[in-house]
């Protein structure tokens, strides 16, 4: 859908590890009509069962991108802002300017995304968890599950750009 659709912001993975996350992602991205950028390497194969069951019969839909490495992606998007998202950064999502041109781009599940390519970014924020072990001296959650954090900051970004009009 997003292909004839260039003026939206843009989701990329950094070298995704769970097939059934890029799965309900590019689901997700297909809802906001979006479209999902892949760096590479993957930790699957595009022809994993997982995959397929996790973006149901919506994959073949979905406006998705595959990319050798960082370096060729940021080349190629000049002229967009690349917004890290991570649980490292205290800078949280709600302290962002969107605009429809910019880059949401997410790390692997594993190390979420490395200090090399966090230094690339133009803005780097997480998403503020009230009930997260930095804020809970008993513990709490270390971080959100990759397709539902990608989703939050879909949903955040597309609601602040006035993009979720059903027309």
């Amino acid at each position: 859908m997003n292909k004839f659709n260039i003026n939206r912001p843009r989701v990329a993975l950094f070298e995704p590890r769970i097939p059934q996350n890029t799965g309900t992602i590019g689901r997700s991205c297909l809802a906001f009509d979006l479209a999902l950028d892949i760096i590479k390497p993957t930790g699957f194969s595009f022809e994993d069962k997982y995959l397929k069951r996790a973006g149901l019969d919506y994959w073949s839909n979905v406006d998705v991108h595959l990319y050798d490495s960082f370096e060729e992606y940021k080349m190629l998007f000049t002229n967009s802002r690349i917004i890290a998202l991570t649980k490292k950064s205290n800078n949280t999502i709600s302290n962002i300017t969107f605009k429809n041109t910019d880059i949401l781009l997410f790390g692997r599940e594993d190390t979420g995304l490395p200090d090399d390519i966090l230094s690339m970014c133009d803005v780097i924020a997480g998403i503020p968890m009230p009930g997260g072990s930095q804020m809970l001296k008993t513990g709490g959650v270390r971080s959100l599950n990759l397709s539902v954090a990608c989703g939050i900051v879909c949903y955040s970004a597309c609601l602040q750009l006035n993009l979720l009009s059903k027309s």
